[in-house]
């Protein structure tokens, strides 16, 4: 996010970090970059550094976070967990003041806490640097939530987690480098085989698409103007030139599902979204952050992000019904989440304009 949340003061943020923590802050910085959450960097009397996520509170995200320190305990060195509170608890509760602005509504990327280092300055150095945002890719997507929703604006109450700062750099949204891929398979392989670990604690997916219903009121309002703000008839046109095929992609996920649903019985726990973006590389060697998407679910939830179906074609011949089934509900969840969000209230911003373009992209691949 590039604006700060509404209603949430840094004083109270310190006196969480304090009280939660106990860490004793002398520099807090906001760091005006991914999206999903609220992020700064907070330095204590030490040097210590500290990265820190804000959030809307919600049980499945402390579910979530709680299954990567979990797995982290398990022996999985590459999982970046949450540091667990005084109290032992992965996160803590941030009342905010409900009569202040409006939340802001998130921009569409997938670094959401792909951002635990330092980020890059004004001439793009860095020396711990936090990775680039997915801001101006054709195929940025929107961070989903621990029950694989694209995350929406704040409208609860505030949640604080504390990371920490980590020594390295993140990807772009995106294909693997080839360099990576044995590596990530690795990774992700032996976080498969994790299982058991997890196994009652982590959420499970249900294979639904989070946004149809908004999705398909939308379809079905095309013929009346929508006012929601200055992108909400751009949006409207883009939909209504590509209903058609959204029909048709809805009819093959619904298919795919009923295939999917029947390999119930091999599913593992996943991390959801190992892009790029979300894998730190560090002297220590590669790591794995932002986990708000961990789920029970077929293997194909990751492995599909490290094939060459990613970024391309959202169905392909001589592909496994499981790894089409995420690659076009990727799509269809990024088309849903930018629907709504346009035909929510909005203003003429980057955030929002950034909506349209990616909405375009996403209808387009």
């Amino acid at each position: 996010m590039r604006e700060k949340p509404a209603g949430l003061a840094e004083s109270d943020l310190v006196t969480a970090l304090r009280s939660g923590w106990g860490i004793e802050t002398v520099t807090i910085d906001y760091l005006p970059v991914g999206a999903g959450s609220y992020h700064w960097s907070v330095t204590e009397p030490s040097g210590r550094s500290w990265f820190v996520k804000v959030d809307r509170d919600d049980p499945d995200l402390r579910r979530s976070l709680a299954t990567a320190l979990a797995l982290h305990r398990a022996g999985l060195d590459f999982v970046v967990a949450p540091v667990p509170a005084l109290d032992g608890e992965v996160s803590h509760t941030l009342p905010h003041d409900s009569t202040s602005a409006a939340p802001q509504s998130l921009p569409r990327d997938s670094t959401d806490a792909a951002s635990q280092s330092l980020p890059h300055d004004s001439t793009g150095t860095a020396s711990r640097s936090l990775p680039h945002d997915s801001t101006g890719a054709a195929t940025q997507s929107l961070p989903r939530d621990s029950t694989g929703a694209p995350s929406h604006s704040l409208r609860h109450d505030y949640t604080v987690a504390v990371f920490p700062l980590l020594d390295g750099a993140a990807g772009h949204f995106g294909p693997h480098p080839l360099a990576d891929i044995s590596e990530m398979s690795e990774m992700l392989g032996a976080l498969h085989r994790t299982t058991p670990a997890v196994a009652t604690l982590a959420p499970r997916t249900d294979l639904r698409l989070i946004g149809r219903t908004d999705l398909e009121t939308a379809l079905g309002d095309l013929d009346h103007p929508w006012t929601s703000g200055p992108h909400a008839e751009p949006a409207r046109a883009l939909l209504r030139h590509h209903a058609t095929r959204v029909h048709d992609w809805l009819t093959e996920f619904d298919h795919l599902a009923g295939v999917v649903r029947d390999t119930a019985a091999d599913w593992v726990v996943t991390h959801g979204e190992p892009h790029p973006g979300n894998v730190l590389r560090t002297p220590s060697g590669l790591r794995l952050i932002d986990w708000t998407t961990v789920q029970i679910a077929p293997p194909e939830r990751d492995f599909w992000m490290l094939t060459d179906m990613f970024g391309t074609t959202p169905t392909g011949a001589g592909r496994s019904p499981a790894t089409a089934f995420y690659r076009l509900g990727w799509i269809l969840a990024d088309v849903a989440a930018y629907t709504t969000d346009l035909r929510t209230p909005h203003q003429d911003d980057a955030d929002s304009a950034a909506a349209l373009t990616y909405l375009a992209a996403n209808l387009d691949s």
